[in-house]
């Protein structure tokens, strides 16, 4: 996957909203106001998305492309180095968990206003 790939499936999921706030090198991908990925776009492809923390543990023992997060919280985000990912079906399914893992995180009422309830 390239950034532009990674770009569409982000923008394709609803409330998601896309920003530079960090500078020109770091692409933000957030659901509702909060962040579920981050690309960093100097240097190899990585992107930082939210996990469980053992999902964090897992991957990072697991799978190579999986490193603790820069600049984060390192229990519940990972970093990914995008060009080392074998498959991409589990790389979706990785942003998948990370965009759900933020809507779960909103106040019951907001999560209800997004669903249009």
């Amino acid at each position: 996957m390239n950034i532009e790939e990674i770009r569409n499936y982000c923008l394709s999921k609803d409330f998601v909203t896309e920003s530079l706030p960090f500078g020109d090198d770091a692409l933000v991908f957030k659901v509702a106001g909060k962040m579920f990925l981050l690309a960093n776009l100097d240097g190899p492809l990585r992107i930082s998305i939210k996990a469980s923390p053992d999902e964090v543990i897992e991957r990072q023992e697991k799978y190579s492309e999986a490193i603790p997060a820069y600049h984060m919280n390192k229990q519940h985000w990972v970093s990914v180095v995008v060009e080392q990912v074998a498959d991409l079906n589990r790389l979706r399914n990785w942003i998948d968990r990370s965009y759900e893992l933020v809507l779960l995180s909103l106040p019951k009422k907001q999560q209800q206003a997004l669903k249009g309830i």
